[in-house]
């Protein structure tokens, strides 16, 4: 994990792989170069003339791009880094959180394989250096576990895998001031459990299955003083956990239900987070088509996100009870899987008649939701890669939220708006429930092809127990990124929805959301 410190030391004088700094647009019709601020050192040390020089070497401060040149004389770093802002801010603003996360996660990936940065990047407060750290530890991150694995007969695994940048210094920060340090100390809690959350997104699914994943979930609440319990495929069988079951039947990996329970003795409220934890999806009988099965490692983001947020809650302390379930199974076709048009009876008591064993994620998470809801928790929020029909409504970014209460379903896309991650409040339209009567059973587990995102969400409320606030968060779309690295965002796992989750426990916890 990439070491981070607080520094007051002047640019100049540190001694460094590197020095960073911000550039932006500016404004007005020619749109020149401006050098931001906690640069000014530097930019003294070119006689001012910085942003002339970046853009004969063809820098125009747009977001994500990164221009390296030679450090002025005198410098004890041979390298200064330019990365790009975007626009200026308005007369009397800053620059946004979600900007210095982007542009500090951009220059930890150009800087792959140094030793040591100072970011000499705005800072105005305390929040800016939360926001430098975390977009720092974030786009820092690699996944090398496969690759850098060894010596095979004197060649190295993995050679062009680079070790992340090794420290950064942020410069303009307070090392003794209280609110510096526990931003700093907060975005490292945060970051390394959202990493921890994308080294499981990104495990091959041979090595991470429902015991596997348990196994994980088990040594860290151990570590962090969070209660575990953990429900086999016996203890399953016994409680009617039909969902979970049938969904994990073609499998020799057999299901699992982690419920994870982090309590503070001051707390006044209580949060129920539900993961989908899909180790792999094939599909099962109604098999996926070529194409659409190599990245299914990833069905199981939901989960990580879950047990991820739940750590950092552990971590922080927050005045909040936070409970975790994480419904792991493989669905997987055999002799022994669920069929179309099997009737499973769930946990709650409904049968659910399976027209569609790819639309396996409902079911573990309905099973998971309704046994949460005997707690009556003061809200239950699941999350789950549960549609291909919300990535065709909100693209590959973006996550869909709906919910029982409105106001809840506006606090969470806020909040997820804040700390960076896009989403966009999504309805639960009545009529579409009633595509999924069954003439069997007491509902299908599909209903209308359009509005398959709606429907999924709709086929959840059925399982959320009478009287309780939720919300589900379809992260098909941003859960696992294929392109390039952007900002903070490597290729692969992502932990969408993770820095949502962690905010709305720390938001409970200061009693703003009722």
């Amino acid at each position: 994990m990439t070491a981070l410190t607080l520094s007051t030391a002047a640019a100049p004088g540190l001694r460094a792989d590197a020095i960073v700094v911000g550039v932006a647009k500016g404004s007005g019709s020619k749109g020149a170069l401006v050098v931001a601020p906690g640069a000014e050192s530097v930019d003294k040390a070119y006689d001012g003339k910085l942003a002339s020089v970046l853009e004969t070497l063809g820098a125009t401060g747009g977001e994500g791009e990164v221009t390296k040149l030679p450090a002025p004389s005198g410098f004890k770093a041979p390298v200064v880094v330019a990365v790009g802002l975007g626009e200026v801010p308005e007369k009397d603003e800053t620059y946004g959180a979600d900007a210095l996360r982007r542009a500090a996660g951009v220059a930890a990936r150009a800087l792959t394989g140094s030793k040591k940065a100072a970011f000499a990047l705005p800072v105005e407060d305390a929040e800016d250096i939360g926001a430098l750290a975390e977009g720092a530890l974030l786009g820092a991150y690699s996944f090398t576990a496969y690759k850098d694995a060894g010596e095979t007969k004197g060649k190295k695994n993995g050679k062009d895998a680079k070790a992340p940048l090794a420290e950064i210094a942020l410069l303009g920060g307070k090392p003794r001031d209280k609110a510096y340090k526990a931003e700093l100390e907060r975005a490292v809690a945060v970051a390394e459990e959202l990493n921890r959350a994308r080294d499981l997104v990104n495990t091959p699914p041979n090595d991470l299955d429902p015991e596997a994943f348990a196994a994980v979930a088990t040594a860290a609440a151990k570590e962090h003083g969070i209660k575990v319990q953990v429900l086999d495929e016996k203890a399953l069988t016994k409680g009617g956990y039909g969902g979970i079951l049938g969904v994990g039947a073609g499998s020799e990996a057999p299901p699992r239900l982690v419920k994870l329970s982090y309590t503070h003795s001051k707390a006044k409220k209580h949060l129920a987070f539900v993961g989908k934890g899909i180790t792999y999806d094939s599909g099962g009988i109604s098999l996926k088509p070529a194409g659409h099965n190599e990245t299914m490692k990833c069905d199981m983001a939901g989960a990580a996100a879950v047990f991820a947020a739940v750590v950092a809650a552990a971590r922080l302390g927050l005045e909040v009870n936070v409970t975790g379930w994480l419904a792991l199974a493989e669905n997987m076709p055999s002799g022994s899987a669920t069929r179309p048009g099997d009737v499973l009876r769930m946990y709650s008591g409904k049968t659910v008649e399976v027209l569609n064993t790819d639309a396996e994620g409902r079911l573990v998470l309905a099973d998971a939701i309704a046994k949460a809801s005997e707690e009556q928790p003061d809200a239950i929020v699941d999350v789950a890669t549960l549609t291909g029909a919300m990535m065709v409504a909100l693209g590959n970014r973006t996550f869909g939220i709906m919910s029982n209460d409105d106001a809840f379903r506006t606090s969470v896309h806020e909040i997820a708006e804040e700390v960076g991650e896009a989403s966009w409040p999504m309805p639960l339209l009545a009529d579409l429930r009633k595509g999924m009567d069954s003439p069997t059973a007491d509902i299908a587990n599909i209903g209308d092809r359009m509005g398959g995102g709606l429907v999924a969400g709709l086929f959840l409320q059925e399982f959320v127990g009478e009287g309780i606030v939720w919300a589900h968060l379809d992260v098909a779309g941003p859960a696992f990124h294929e392109g390039a690295p952007y900002g903070y965002t490597p290729k692969g796992g992502t932990g969408s929805a993770v820095r949502t989750l962690v905010r709305l426990a720390e938001r409970t916890a200061a009693g703003d959301l009722g």
